[in-house]
């Protein structure tokens, strides 16, 4: 893997000399004002924009004035015609697409395929401000305004569609989205390197046809060039062998969209494939005809060294939503506008998981002076600021500065996680940085206290007990929140979880960090319903767990499958692609469809309100557990019910309660109860975004 040219070493374009704009211009009025005749990039995003590093399109957008284009912003555009994609007239450069922080259909639409009717990334939280598949219909928007100029295509949404995939939604395998958009190139994972070498080269006026040699694109070719060594995927052991023998020159192939649409075992063996080519140090490319074309996707990006983290956000953003929006709310700018981003990525590796996927499983960090410096940026430019920043995190809580210990072993291993089965020996779990920094944190004059509400990962917190304590005792607002996910071993193997008994350990040192600061602190625990590998008896024992330990949820999540995740390779094929996948050989996963069986095990979850005891009793009657229904606390439903429920309606979730017992916001604004009395939890939600949505939440 050869080192990469450093993020900001191109020359600047020639219009860098109009210098920063204050705001990246949503109108031909605001261009006026800056002096410009054109916009070299004009970037399309489903979301609101807000110039601030939590929100991709305004990094994207900084980043590139940087290079020095003059950017403009088309955000949340009508799409029923082209005309609103002509506002800002045509682009020197290209065009870039995004669905948002989202893919489209996830934010869109629940684990039930009910239309949701608000959206965090709108002003007020107004639902219906973008298409569904967005990605595709700006891009045929800006093709039938401006026929001519290249589109190049980013995001979530463009990542994790960037090969064939199964769609929840439409129930079918959708091609690829860049086939679909007929758009120029697709860049997928963390874009900025492959974003400034792609338009700085579109500048001078290369075509993407050429561009084959850019890490972190897909692109369209008639045909595999001349002087690559086509490896078939057929079986993986072969592959590798030949990738080996064939040298750097070698290209893996993929099962064709025709062939993965109809079947499902070639599906599950593409997906194995995809994610095992994802290291950056040993990846080779990919190919998957579509047709008569093929797709090529290039090796993944180089993640960025710590001096270009911490330059790309350290670039001149205004920190707030355009003007232009007024007065109005954007949801989830309201919930990080106090927050500060340290890392990216996650070695975790979850099944289900969309972070790993897209940001990759190397960590990639910002260095403690940065990091520093922006929470006085906080303190000095957020209007509201009191003196609390409402999280400092990422995608993980603990993750900062952890890698591999050795660098060549990184660059060779094909593992899909760092922490499944157990904690990888060559992983460094020290979190004695993290402690120092959460520490000078404290000390940055006019903050007064720095909450920790990215998700902790446990299996790591537990090396390090002195990480927990401090957390305890200066960082939790009054819970935290952990995700074990189950507690059967039929799921958890499929989910790439450890088992229960670590969060048992996690849960003695958190109480005995409680305990020792004299504090009233919740350990919020989250689940995830119908997820593959799960049976009935798995949910069923899952709800006695919570009976035993007194926790109660008032809103759950049904597992929701998410573009190119492993576990929506498995719900779609019934085949476990963590295993070897060849026809007649491969490991049969059991799957929940039926809109019935979905309720039923989201019902488990919710074994406490009236309105899932009729068919809670019905199941465990089939189940051959009736001994489970009665008046008793060992029972796990009554065999009574209150007038008025047990047909429809949510009337029994609240009768379902008891007093004494506390109710708070989880993870998106779901609500938990805690079998436990003791004053109301204190301190911020956690957003439930920006940034990629893990697949089961």
């Amino acid at each position: 893997m050869n080192a990469p040219a450093p993020l900001f070493s191109h020359r600047k374009h020639w219009a860098h000399r109009f210098g920063t704009a204050p705001f990246l211009p949503m109108s031909r009025a605001e261009m006026d004002a800056l002096g410009w005749d054109a916009c070299d990039v004009i970037l399309v995003t489903g979301d609101a924009y807000v110039d601030h590093p939590s929100f991709g399109m305004a990094i994207v957008g900084r980043l590139l004035e940087a290079q020095g284009f003059r950017v403009g912003i088309l955000a949340q555009p009508d799409w029923t015609s082209a005309e609103p994609f002509r506002a800002l007239g045509k682009p020197t450069v290209c065009f870039g697409v995004t669905g948002g922080n989202m893919d489209s259909m996830v934010n869109r639409y629940t684990s039930d395929k009910r239309l949701r009717h608000d959206d965090a990334y709108t002003p007020n939280g107004e639902g219906g401000r973008r298409p569904d598949r967005a990605v595709v219909v700006y891009a045929q928007r800006v093709r039938e305004a401006f026929k001519d100029v290249p589109i190049v295509l980013g995001g979530i949404e463009a990542s994790l569609r960037r090969i064939a995939h199964y769609d929840y939604w439409s129930d079918k395998v959708r091609r690829s989205i860049l086939v679909d958009a007929k758009a120029d190139i697709l860049i997928y994972g963390n874009a900025e390197r492959a974003l400034v070498d792609v338009v700085h080269r579109l500048a001078k006026g290369e075509t993407t046809a050429t561009m084959d040699d850019v890490r972190g694109v897909a692109l369209i070719k008639p045909a595999v060039p001349e002087g690559w060594t086509v490896v078939h995927a057929d079986d993986l052991d072969v592959a590798d062998d030949g990738a080996r023998k064939s040298g750097e020159h070698s290209v893996v192939r993929l099962p064709g969209f025709e062939q993965v649409a109809t079947d499902r075992e070639a599906y599950a063996r593409a997906s194995k494939v995809l994610h095992r080519e994802s290291n950056p140090g040993n990846a080779r490319p990919l190919v998957q005809r579509h047709g008569d074309r093929e797709l090529w996707l290039t090796a993944p990006p180089i993640p960025l060294t710590t001096p270009e983290m911490d330059a790309v956000y350290e670039l001149p953003f205004a920190r707030a939503p355009h003007p232009a929006y007024g007065d109005a709310k954007i949801p989830a700018w309201e919930m990080i506008r106090f927050s500060v981003t340290i890392m990216r990525g996650c070695f975790g590796g979850c099944s289900f998981c969309s972070i790993t996927e897209h940001e990759g499983r190397i960590i990639q960090s910002r260095s403690e002076k940065s990091i520093l410096e922006e929470i006085g940026k906080v303190r000095d430019k957020t209007e509201g600021f009191t003196g609390v920043v409402s999280d400092i995190g990422g995608p993980t809580a603990n993750m900062w500065r952890m890698a591999c210990k050795d660098r060549e072993t990184e660059a060779l291993c094909r593992k899909p996680s760092c922490v499944y089965p157990d904690v990888c020996p060559n992983l460094n779990t020290s979190h004695d940085d993290l402690i120092k920094l959460y520490r000078k944190a404290r000390e940055v004059p006019g903050v007064k206290k720095v909450f920790v509400a990215s998700g902790v990962r446990y299996d790591l917190a537990v090396k390090s007990p002195a990480y927990i304590k401090e957390l305890v005792t200066h960082h939790v607002g009054g819970y935290l929140k952990i995700a074990p996910e189950h507690t059967e071993s039929g799921p958890l193997s499929k989910m790439m979880k450890p088992g229960i008994g670590t969060y048992d350990r996690f849960k003695q040192l958190f109480d005995a960090a409680v305990q020792a600061a004299g504090k009233k602190y919740f350990l919020i625990p989250y689940f995830i319903a119908a997820h593959p590998g799960t049976s009935d008896e798995d949910m069923m024992n899952l709800a006695l767990w919570l009976k035993k330990n007194k926790y109660r949820a008032d809103q759950v999540q049904t597992y929701l499958p998410s573009p190119m995740a492993l576990s929506t390779a498995m719900y779609h094929t019934g085949v476990n692609p963590l295993k070897g996948v060849r026809h007649g050989g491969s490991e049969a996963v059991e799957t929940v469809k039926g809109l019935k069986q979905r309720r039923l095990h989201k019902a488990f979850l919710r074994y406490h309100d009236p309105e899932n005891w009729p068919l809670l009793r019905e199941a465990l009657k089939a189940m051959g557990r009736a001994d489970l229904i009665g008046p008793g606390k060992h029972h796990l439903v009554p065999n009574w019910q209150p007038a008025g429920t047990g047909t429809s309606g949510g009337e029994g979730a609240r009768m379902g309660r008891k007093k004494g017992e506390q109710v708070f916001l989880t993870k998106g604004g779901d609500k938990a109860t805690l079998g436990r009395s003791g004053p109301a939890p204190t301190g911020p939600k956690r957003p439930a975004g920006p940034g990629p949505r893990r697949g089961g939440r």
